[in-house]
Order: structure tokens, then C-alpha cells, then sequence
């Protein structure tokens, strides 16, 4: 088991080495991408593979640079290895997305920004550092999924307008309602018509998961002077 041992522990880059690097940067990528496909998110199993080897590709090129080319003083390793931690922010914007007002693949994003630490860590031969980062990953994404679903409540932000037909409107039933249902109201907006005969309320809220809709229409249409309910991501 010597050889083997000297391959992982070897701090110069050979033909060697550069294969088990991109070899441990397909698993451990593959390891997270498999995760985000599972769940069928924009960036799956290749996108994740494909950036922690080209992570690894990019911190050993930066560490054969100054190896190789022994004249050149101003030869640092972590120069070229230092723009992926920037250039990786453009690949996780692209699997960021807006549904009316919900924010959708924050999480996906973040997979993308940590799996290229992973790759270059591989890259500089930090073996166990990558292994453990991929663990506490996975734990991350898959345990405390299911933490977060078992003690926070998960919220979709909605627009919910509600038309009254009368000028003088008190606002404490439609709060009371809203509050009954466990649904946070996150700004209120209030408009009366000119004849001052009639009243919009338009509400960004958030709504629990499980929420019993056919209830929670029928409370609001059981509110003094309800004429219309209109629920949605934007109007």
C-alpha cells in the first residue's frame, strides 16, 4: 500500500496524481449532483460534475504553472485558482429563478458555489478536507431537509386582492382571518374608489403549507361587504 499512500500524499503534480484528482472531483461532484437531480433542480448530476473537475482542472494547472516554469517569480498557484470563486457566481445565477414573488434555486445556487471549493481542494490535494466538505454537504441538503420540514413551517408569498363595497372599511375581520389561518401579511396596500363607494385591499402575504383553501375562501366571503377575492402571484 506504499504506492498508494505516496500517490495521495504527493504535493507534486504528475500524470498521475492528475488522474486520481479528477477521478476523486467526479465522485465527490457526482455525489452532490446525484442529490440536486433527485430532487429534478435546473442544475443536476453532469452540471455539478462538470464544474468540481473543471475546479480541480484549474487548481492543478495553477500548481503546475509555477512548478513547471521555474523562471517566471511572479508564478503564484492561487491566482488562477482564485477567479473560480468568482466566475462560479455567473453558472449559479443561471439556476436562481422568479416565480411571481417566490425565489426559486437558492439552494441549487449554493451547490454550485461549494461543489467548485470542493473541485479545488481535490486540486491542491486536500483529499480528506473535499471528503468531509462532500459529507457535511449531503448531511446539509438531505438531514436538515427534513429538520426544516418537521419544525419550520414553509411559506409561498402570494398576492391576495380583496374588494370591498363600501367606502368605510375596518380592516380588523380581514386581519383577524389571515391570522386564524396562520398567514403572515407582509405589506398592505389600500386604495378607495373615487365615488368613494368601494375599497381594494391588496395584501403580499404568505401562505403555510396545508392550508385549507375552500376554508379560507369561505371565512373571507363570510367578511361584511365582500364583493371579489382574487388570489395570485401578481396583479
Amino acid at each position: 500500500m506504499t504506492w498508494i499512500e505516496t500517490l495521495f500524499n504527493q504535493s507534486e503534480v504528475t500524470h498521475a496524481n492528475i488522474v486520481l484528482r479528477l477521478l476523486v472531483s467526479l465522485l465527490l461532484g457526482g455525489a452532490i449532483g446525484w442529490e440536486r437531480e433527485s430532487k429534478r433542480q435546473t442544475a443536476g448530476l453532469r452540471t455539478h460534475v462538470m464544474i468540481c473537475m473543471g475546479a480541480t482542472l484549474f487548481m492543478i494547472t495553477s500548481i503546475y504553472i509555477p512548478q513547471t516554469f521555474r523562471g517566471f517569480p511572479n508564478g503564484d498557484p492561487g491566482r488562477l485558482a482564485a477567479q473560480v470563486v468568482s466566475g462560479v457566481g455567473f453558472l449559479g445565477a443561471g439556476a436562481i429563478f422568479r416565480i411571481g414573488s417566490n425565489v426559486k434555486g437558492l439552494t441549487t445556487a449554493a451547490t454550485i458555489w461549494v461543489v467548485a471549493a470542493i473541485g479545488l481542494a481535490v486540486g491542491a490535494g486536500e483529499y480528506i478536507g473535499a471528503l468531509t466538505g462532500t459529507s457535511f454537504i449531503l448531511f446539509v441538503l438531505t438531514g436538515l431537509g427534513k429538520v426544516e420540514r418537521k419544525f419550520f413551517r414553509e411559506y409561498s408569498t402570494n398576492m391576495l386582492l380583496v374588494q370591498f363595497q363600501t367606502g368605510k372599511l375596518e380592516t380588523d375581520a380581514l386581519f383577524t382571518t389571515l391570522k386564524r389561518h396562520k398567514i403572515r401579511t407582509k405589506s398592505t396596500s389600500i386604495q378607495q374608489s373615487k365615488s368613494k363607494k368601494s375599497t381594494r385591499i391588496k395584501l403580499m402575504i404568505q401562505i403555510p403549507r396545508g392550508l385549507n383553501y375552500k376554508q379560507f375562501y369561505h371565512d373571507l366571503n363570510e367578511l361584511p361587504d365582500v364583493a371579489q377575492i382574487t388570489l395570485g402571484h401578481d396583479f
